[in-house]
């Protein structure tokens, strides 16, 4: 396995058209969840990828485990609960801005995962374990999975990707500051964007923040820009990726996701951070071309052709 990833995925709700929601009376359905995006995005990209979660033994459940399952992800890690629904999410779509999201997730099964859903022999057999902030928030047995499973990385010597995603819905950045840093200094890479960066290490630029970070224990940080790209610290050497041009963009949500996981494609692949961040920028930037989550992720076929020269100058 090149990565496993593992962490809440909801049913994700598109209205059909902008405005308010109590306007809307038509929604498209897809799926949502920082981890199965990034296991999806590096399945498309030609790595072999392991997603657990837990589910509810409902028809929301079974329609996100067959999605991923269908995009070549590996599922087997997945359990279903006979007790607590799988999380649903409706974005509100705001016209030229990001959209609103309103989550209905208190008490899903994925809330009440914990230690003994992950064993440490799966995680073993990956190169790459992936985490993101949204997990710890979920619920205490959940925060202690987290940690069970960075123990059982470090044990293993397979490296630590760590995304902050801070959603303030779910705890205040007091709550989630004092856990994420925590995290993050037991963690070889950390992929804060700018305003993550701000409440982590209360620094303002990428390059407080990298060093920050890095003083706080990680090996190499790689702070998010948006669509001017991204700066990055290994520990070694420290650069700014320019970013990649989009003509139209659509739905911002899902781009974070996509970077952490064309940046960990080029870790996969050998290539120096300049590379693997140049990668990152380019499948975030494929993710906001289109409504959804994942539904504009490449497949590696997609970019190799006509973006290998340029990612990889």
């Amino acid at each position: 396995m090149d990565v496993i990833t593992f962490g809440e995925t909801m049913v994700l709700l598109n209205p059909s058209k902008a405005g308010p929601l109590r306007y809307v009376s038509k929604f498209e359905k897809t799926i949502g969840g920082a981890e199965s995006n990034v296991a999806i995005a590096l399945a498309r990209l030609g790595h072999r990828v392991s997603w657990a979660s837990r589910l509810g033994e409902d028809e929301f459940g079974l329609y996100i485990r067959n999605f991923i399952r269908g995009e070549g992800v590996d599922t087997s890690l997945v359990t279903f609960d006979p007790a607590s629904p799988t999380g649903v999410f409706f974005k509100e779509r705001q016209d030229g801005r990001d959209p609103k999201v309103n989550y209905f997730r208190a008490g899903s099964a994925a809330s009440r995962m914990g230690k003994a859903h992950l064993q440490e022999s799966e995680i073993a057999k990956a190169k790459i374990l992936h985490i993101s902030g949204i997990t710890p928030a979920l619920s205490s047995s959940c925060r202690e999975l987290v940690y069970h499973a960075i123990d059982a990385a470090k044990r293993n010597k397979v490296t630590i990707v760590f995304d902050p995603n801070i959603r303030l819905k779910l705890w205040t950045k007091e709550e989630a500051r004092e856990v994420l840093i925590d995290i993050a200094g037991k963690c070889d890479i950390v992929l804060p964007g700018i305003e993550e960066g701000l409440i982590l290490t209360g620094e303002k630029t990428p390059e407080k923040i990298a060093e920050g970070l890095i003083k706080n224990g990680s090996k190499a940080v790689v702070v998010k820009l948006g669509d001017t790209g991204a700066y990055y610290n290994d520990g070694d050497k420290q650069e700014y990726v320019d970013g990649y041009r989009v003509e139209k963009v659509v739905d911002t949500v899902g781009a974070g996701d996509g970077f952490a996981a064309g940046f960990i494609s080029g870790l996969l692949r050998g290539w120096p951070y300049r590379n693997a961040v140049s990668l990152g920028n380019r499948v975030g930037a494929s993710a906001v071309t289109v409504a959804g989550d994942v539904e504009g992720y490449p497949y590696w076929a997609e970019i190799a052709p006509d973006r290998s020269e340029e990612i990889l100058r």
